[in-house]
């Protein structure tokens, strides 16, 4: 199976790219390439798109940052693996900064690279082809680039299209009990995809989503895709509770709780199986229509949930004076933290402050054996992420809840 990976080595030294080539060779790996430079790389990458880069952040024509900045511009998502002999800070950042523009980090790694890095390297690497349910590699996705203005690609005609048919649709992402190791719930991610049938994730869309005004269609839409998913896993002997992302500012729309919850009785789904999830990246602007608004969704009868919480605009009164029922705590706080004091304090904290709310609890961004350890043992009710499975299809969910669990 590792003989169907491609690997790049980036590095400015030859010496220390065979050597990593040596090392990868050790435990399986055989279609390697080198790159000194990141131009170099960058021409590599589009003969021929890799599954993972193994990368030096010091490179004298571009940095690993800028590296990673072009390929995603170009629209290559390989994993990457950063190799560096900068501070363990240095590094993380610099992973966080990949992950948040949509690559998979299977690893940071000192220098010298050894036989041990390769090992784990091994391991990380296939536990994500796992978890997103790849029996081999595949080239990764080419995404369409962010356009300088949606104007430019992301028109409002066209994305009312879009969002009339089946060109943005709902992926679903597992949501899994840390108690029983069960499949509890599914968050409705929005994809474009179009008629190639190649993703692009909601990053490259959404800004101009948000600024042609379409963020309640995005939402009805998505709502659609969720309770279409939860009523065909039903009938196959699932009950699978979904979980909608909603912006803040539409809840200033005094009769959106009304029409959300007319929406799910027409679909013969109980509003208790659907949560609405506030993102934190949207600020609160008029406290009173918000509160009238996440209020009126809670005596509807729908969850609540505090999205990316320890980021963005929510501050500690909006946790405690609105009335939530699930605490989201972001990926940058899980994903690594069993590896960094910092980051693990801080997700202790907010696990314990999510406790003594009444709130369910829950991690996003587990990725490794590791995390998911860490947050068991501090107590976290349910965990997403990679290391569980990616956001899928409604046909790819369903062989998910048939898997047996042997997480927990």
């Amino acid at each position: 199976m590792l003989d169907n990976y491609h690997i790049l080595i980036l590095d400015d030294s030859p010496v220390q790219c065979m050597h990593v080539a040596a090392m990868l060779k050790e435990v399986g790996f055989s279609r390697i390439v080198q790159a000194h430079t990141a131009g170099e790389g960058l021409e590599r990458m589009r003969r021929q798109p890799d599954q993972i880069v193994v990368l030096d952040l010091d490179m004298p024509d571009t940095d690993g940052v800028q590296f990673i900045d072009r390929i995603a511009s170009c629209g290559f998502t390989p994993m990457l693996a950063i190799s560096s002999s900068h501070s363990r800070r240095i590094v993380k950042s610099v992973s966080l900064m990949a992950k948040e523009r949509g690559f998979p980090v299977i690893g940071h790694f000192p220098k010298p690279f050894s036989l041990q890095h390769a090992h784990q390297l091994r391991r990380q690497c296939l536990a994500f082809c796992e978890a997103n349910l790849d029996a081999a590699p595949q080239p990764p996705a080419l995404l369409a680039p962010l356009p300088a203005a949606p104007d430019a690609l992301w028109n409002i005609d066209m994305l009312r299209q879009a969002l009339r048919g089946d060109t943005i649709q709902g992926r679903f992402q597992p949501k899994m009990s840390l108690h029983t190791g069960r499949i509890v719930g599914a968050e409705v991610l929005a994809r474009y995809i179009p008629a190639h049938g190649q993703e692009t994730l909601p990053e490259f869309f959404l800004p101009a989503v948000r600024q042609h005004g379409l963020e309640q269609e995005l939402l009805f839409k998505m709502l659609h895709d969720g309770l279409q998913a939860h009523c065909t896993w039903r009938k196959l002997g699932y009950h699978v509770p979904v979980a909608v992302n909603l912006s803040v500012p539409l809840l200033q729309i005094a009769d959106l709780p009304d029409r959300l919850h007319a929406v799910v009785i027409a679909a013969g789904v109980a509003p208790g199986s659907v949560t609405f999830e506030l993102l934190e990246d949207d600020a609160v602007n008029a406290p009173s229509l918000y509160h009238m608004g996440a209020s009126r969704m809670r005596l509807k009868g729908f969850g609540l949930a505090q999205d990316d919480f320890g980021r963005g605009h929510s501050t500690m009164y909006n946790l405690i004076s609105t009335p939530f029922t699930e605490l989201k705590i972001d990926r940058a706080f899980v994903s690594g933290a069993w590896n960094d004091e910092v980051r693990s304090a801080a997700l202790m904290c907010a696990v314990t402050l999510g406790k003594e709310l009444g709130l369910s609890v829950t991690a996003e961004g587990v990725e490794t054996q590791e995390d998911m350890d860490l947050i068991k043992r501090i107590g976290c009710d349910y965990a997403q992420g990679f290391f569980i499975a990616a956001a899928v299809n409604t046909a790819q969910f369903f062989r998910v809840l048939e898997q047996p669990s042997t997480m927990v």
